[in-house]
């Protein structure tokens, strides 16, 4: 029973520091507006929605969507609001992205995928 209990500690730790990774990396991207950096967080597909228009997206192609956005909104900062997990497991987070015209409410979804928590869902939508 002791193994067991001590088991599951151990898996709940790795998991925690696992996502607390991916959104410190996603928070530092972000801040930097490095579309590079953050896809290394994403899973092989994403659900990438920027005002309102959502697609599904590669990890190549949401790449090169991002590298525009920050392009057209370079970030003065970014932080996270609110961060949760869901019944599910799901963990999600809530920031504040800030541009030199206003700013974008950015909703980041993680998923547990064969084992890696990754970003599946990421929506901007404007702040104003």
């Amino acid at each position: 029973m002791r193994f067991l209990i001590f088991t599951f500690f151990v898996f709940f730790s790795l998991s925690a520091t696992a996502q607390k990774e991916v959104m410190d990396n996603s928070r530092d991207a972000l801040k930097a507006g490095s579309s590079k950096d953050l896809v290394r967080f994403f899973a092989s597909s994403v659900d990438l929605k920027i005002d309102g228009e959502s697609t599904s997206y590669s990890k190549t192609q949401a790449e090169f969507i991002l590298k525009d956005f920050f392009r057209k909104y370079p970030p003065n900062s970014f932080e996270f609001v609110h961060q949760g997990a869901s019944r599910e497991g799901l963990t999600y987070a809530i920031g504040k992205y800030n541009h030199s015209d206003g700013s974008f409410r950015v909703y980041l979804l993680l998923k547990d995928i064969n084992g890696s928590y990754l970003i599946d869902t990421m929506d901007f939508s404007d702040d104003n």
